[in-house]
């Protein structure tokens, strides 16, 4: 059987770890397959910079060409990141008929519809396991294992920056700053982190498990978003007293013909599957109308977990190529939802309210929440003889704008200092 020829864009962390495991395992793969996966070239900015790569030096070239038009080559492989040249690589492949596969989120959160169509038309794959989750398979899983269940929501933590750095502020008593530093310094966060601890970087991945998952195309800008930067250890420790971690959770589901979609800080109860995901591992929490609950966790980033999710695509891929079958790429064609409304949805609110401490201060705040339609489901006062105390309401499940209206009213209150704290607080839907 004709062996696989590939060409690889990029030969950083993630390109020499998909590299190492088709070395390391390239008998189990050959075995698999049937035929040998060959790397033929590797797009590099710097031939001198690899003089001394685990690859022949005569493999590296700066010429995209000469993999992108080459026509031995039956795969291009993407791990250059960014969204450009990456997305003009990926689309020119597809033109000339190769088979794509890539771990870009930004290129397939943003333009990926584009590129299913035009690889439908080419009558190519393309492949993007590595996009999401790092190791963990969570397209795959979408796309066959679950492909008969209708998925009714996800929930994710799917940022292993922010997931260290609270499980460090957690465990530690750490500040933000000081947890960020030790990220950083062990490689689990960039030197520019805007997009991880923003919440970016957890939205664009969103973007691609709701087309995937669902069949709609949502736009990274289109998903309300915020990060951890203003997470305290002091909020860390409050929630810890009342049975909650805080974790960064992305989730979309279903909810009456429309979607609830978002990214947040949240309240994640001691005994929910989510709260013992720690450092920097990811997990995805699944519901599907056949399968029930069900839990993915792995390593979310790194060469060789990411690596792992490129190499079981172009064997996919490969597989492909050799049983000439031929695939569809658009998710939207096979879900055919189309949601009545994309929103924040409604949810259960933690807040912590600083106050002056006198007499009718709790009355005047439950009131207000009251007339605006908040229902509380608890009120904890936090410290006493002081003459500012922190008031820490739980709510019921409510609608943001009736929470922001209530809050509005609160901030009027000559009692209220400040609105210290507002996150979500995960309730198991049922």
């Amino acid at each position: 059987m004709k062996n696989i020829i590939v060409g690889l864009l990029g030969f950083g962390n993630v390109g020499s770890g998909f590299a190492a495991i088709l070395k390391e395992n390239m008998n189990q793969i050959t075995n698999t397959l049937g035929c040998s996966i060959i790397i033929k070239k590797v797009l590099v900015r710097n031939l001198a910079k690899y003089k001394n790569a685990p690859i022949p030096e005569e493999l590296f070239t700066t010429n995209a060409d000469e993999i992108i038009t080459d026509p031995e080559i039956d795969i291009v492989v993407e791990l250059i990141g960014g969204i450009r040249p990456a997305y003009d690589y990926i689309k020119k492949a597809l033109e000339h008929h190769k088979h794509v596969v890539t771990a870009n989120k930004a290129v397939i959160a943003l333009y990926g519809r584009e590129l299913f169509d035009l690889a439908d038309k080419s009558c190519v794959s393309i492949k993007f396991e590595g996009s999401v989750g790092g190791g963990i398979p969570i397209i795959a899983t979408l796309t066959k294992s679950l492909a008969a269940n209708k998925i009714e929501e996800i929930v994710g933590i799917i940022n292993g920056t922010t997931n260290y750095i609270l499980t460090r502020m957690e465990e530690s008593g750490m500040n933000f700053e000081d947890a960020l530093s030790e990220a950083q310094a062990k490689g689990f966060a960039e030197a520019n982190p805007t997009s991880d601890i923003e919440g970016e970087d957890a939205a664009y991945k969103l973007a691609i498990l709701t087309h995937v998952a669902f069949g709609v195309e949502v736009s990274p800008g289109e998903i309300p978003y915020i990060g951890i930067r203003q997470i305290s250890e002091k909020e860390i420790a409050y929630a810890k007293q009342l049975g909650y971690k805080i974790k960064l959770l992305a989730t979309v589901r279903r909810n009456n013909g429309s979607l609830d979609i978002h990214v947040h800080p949240t309240l994640v109860p001691f005994e929910h599957p989510l709260a013992s995901v720690n450092y920097e591992n990811n997990a995805l929490y699944i519901k599907g109308s056949a399968v029930g609950e069900l839990m993915l966790y792995g390593k979310g980033a790194g060469s060789l977990p990411t690596g792992s999710a490129v190499i079981s695509d172009v064997m996919e891929a490969a597989g492909i190529i050799q049983n000439r079958i031929q695939t569809k790429n658009s998710f939207a064609s096979r879900y055919q939802f189309t949601p009545k409304a994309i929103s924040s949805g409604a949810s259960a609110y933690y807040i912590r309210l600083q106050v002056t401490d006198q007499p009718g201060v709790l009355g005047s705040i439950t009131t207000a929440f009251g007339r605006n339609g908040v229902s509380l489901e608890s009120v904890v006062q936090r410290g006493r003889g002081g003459s500012s105390v922190p008031l820490i309401f739980v709510t019921h499940e409510t609608p943001w704008d009736k929470l922001e209206t209530a809050l509005e009213e609160i901030k009027k209150l000559n009692s209220v200092e400040e609105v210290a704290s507002i996150l979500m607080v995960h309730k198991q839907s049922q």
